[in-house]
């Protein structure tokens, strides 16, 4: 267990949503390369993105918005016109270290309140030692697994804990499945869990600044409760302090089994995000 709890001022926040806005923004840019006619876009708005790179995909929303400035009127109706040209809602994902000011004017053009995602964060400042329950090895994934990695990872969304707050987007597998690619391109580097020699579950990780982003980690829903996701998390913090990151960070769902394992990991609840929607 830590000896001391991390504190996220406002500056922890706008650096971790930087983060993430360069991870949307590079998926999205990902997605536009692979196929021309998404109709896809990446526009810069008051120091966050707003992104659209496939009908449906979870890429598509306003990520990172709060810290550079309150957008004007004009910003946000050419994005709500880019979206609405696709027949797309705008989802704005909002932490709660932003400008209050922003959720006002959202608020008055229209946006309703959907949903809340819990940002947490775990400190790395020393060596971190990997560690596996009996029969679990987690490594890198190589390239020659990059579907089975895939695939594992994608099986395990489709079936989701049911522990705490449910999402409030469903995606298709295919459209999951295309936006993991795009997000491998983006930069995250994966890594694999084999249980008695058979791929068990998968995650991956970015590192940004100094951030360590857990991207996501999935167990196949037969392999779940042996000590897969801890093992997971294991490797990848001992990557991310190994390369020198100072924090690394996870979003979940509120009350989810994924809040409850990092939380059993040391991480603190370092702040919310709003998720606020406009539809067309």
């Amino acid at each position: 267990m830590k000896a001391e709890r991390l504190f996220c001022d406002t500056a922890l926040a706008e650096r971790i949503e930087r983060a993430e806005t360069q991870l949307i923004a590079k998926g999205s840019e990902a997605a536009q390369r692979r196929t021309t006619d998404t109709g896809g876009f990446v526009l810069p708005v008051a120091g966050g993105v707003a992104s659209f790179a496939e009908h449906d995909s979870p890429l598509n929303k306003v990520a990172g918005l709060g810290f550079g400035g309150v957008p004007s009127a004009a910003t946000l109706e050419e994005i709500e016109r880019a979206f609405a040209a696709n027949g797309a809602p705008v989802q704005i994902e909002l932490a709660h270290l932003a400008d209050p000011a922003i959720g006002v004017l959202l608020t008055e053009r229209g946006y309703r309140l959907v949903s809340f995602e819990n940002v947490l964060g775990l400190a790395l400042d020393g060596e971190i030692e990997p560690v596996a329950p009996p029969g679990v090895e987690v490594r890198p994934s190589g390239e020659d697994e990059f579907e089975p990695w895939l695939d594992v990872v994608v099986e395990g969304v489709a079936h989701p804990d049911t522990q705490g707050v449910p999402s409030h987007e469903e995606f298709p597998r295919e459209v999951v499945t295309r936006a993991m690619r795009d997000l491998t391109a983006a930069g995250v580097m994966r890594y694999i869990a084999l249980r008695d020699g058979i791929i068990a579950g998968g995650a991956g990780y970015r590192i940004a600044e100094g951030v360590a982003q857990l991207t996501g980690a999935a167990t196949a829903p037969e392999h779940r409760r042996r000590g897969i996701q801890t093992a997971l998390f294991s490797a990848r913090l001992a990557a991310a302090a190994s390369a020198g990151c100072d924090v690394a960070v996870v979003t979940t769902q509120p009350g989810s089994k994924s809040q409850q394992n990092a939380q059993r990991r040391g991480f603190d609840l370092l702040y919310t995000r709003a998720i606020l929607v406009k539809r067309p």
